[in-house]
């Protein structure tokens, strides 16, 4: 069975997951405050319903306790976000992602039980400075405040040895996942495969470890 989502507030962020959850196949409402936000959307969306989920009426009756998840992507107004979170939990809403406009509001989202808080400008930006200041790295991606996923571009210091020559996982507590070669990608590679030139390595760790492992093998 296809789940279904709900979004709530249309503005860039929440309209990105609304088009991408659809051209994903998933049954998705979206929701705003604005009629003309939710009229760009009546053919994108499954559903798409003009609504204020301040109101706890409204909520009941567009039925989102029934929603596999709801992500809460009210932009600016900080109160209008953290009331909607509140109203969802209490309806007993199976998961909800809310976007956060600082670190005190993520506070007060995850005390009132949001299960998933997310700082796209924030996270987009550190990316983006990750980036920028290693050249092998091509993509980042934050799982924790410690922990993240990088793509890192295998230099000639890496090319021609297996992965169990160079024992990265006890030398620096990092683990390979997948490899992409070209158009491959092998995932879970052996401990005797040959890392070639130019292989993407998708290599999972503590940021700690795996800026150690950049300093010391990519530079």
């Amino acid at each position: 069975m296809k789940k279904e989502f709900a979004v709530i507030g249309l503005g860039r962020f929440g309209g990105s997951i609304c088009r991408a959850l659809a051209e994903e196949g998933m049954e998705v409402m979206a929701i705003d405050v604005d009629e003309d936000r939710v009229n760009q959307f009546s053919m994108i969306a499954s559903h798409a319903v003009v609504g204020d989920t301040t109101d706890e009426s409204v909520i009941k009756s567009l039925g989102l306790r029934n929603f596999d998840h709801v992500i809460v992507a009210i932009g600016d107004n900080i109160q209008a976000s953290i009331l909607t979170t509140i109203i969802l939990k209490e309806f007993g809403v199976k998961k909800i992602t809310v976007k956060a406009q600082n670190d005190y509001h993520e506070k007060v989202l995850r005390k009132i039980g949001a299960d998933h808080v997310v700082h796209p400008e924030r996270d987009m930006g550190r990316r983006i400075a990750h980036n920028i200041v290693s050249n092998n790295v091509l993509d980042y991606l934050e799982l924790s405040d410690e922990h993240s996923i990088v793509e890192i571009v295998a230099n000639d210091k890496l090319s021609g040895h297996t992965l169990i020559d160079l024992d990265i996982r006890a030398k620096y507590g990092i683990n390979i996942v997948a490899i992409k070669r070209k158009n491959d990608i092998i995932v879970s590679p052996i401990a005797g495969e040959v890392i070639q030139l130019n292989d993407i390595l998708i290599v999972i760790g503590a940021d700690v470890d795996i800026n150690r492992f950049e300093k010391k093998v990519m530079s």
